[in-house]
């Protein structure tokens, strides 16, 4: 039961050209910098807060 972790899926779909150097540095901490790319990622509050810091340049592709 301790290796089930959950996991999210989730793809950059927004560019970070023009965006405050707070909403680039939370897509870099998500492992994310091109449009394109996508990370599965440990389903945590603090995961899941800054996937909500920049929603409208992310989308969670699948959840498990």
């Amino acid at each position: 039961m301790a290796n089930s972790k959950k996991t999210i899926t989730v793809e950059q779909v927004g560019s970070s050209i023009g965006r405050p150097g707070d909403q680039r540095g939370t897509l870099i901490g998500l492992g994310l910098n091109k449009i394109g790319r996508s990370k599965s990622l440990e389903d945590t509050p603090a995961v899941r807060g800054m996937i909500a810091k920049v929603a409208h340049l992310v989308r969670v592709v699948e959840g498990q």
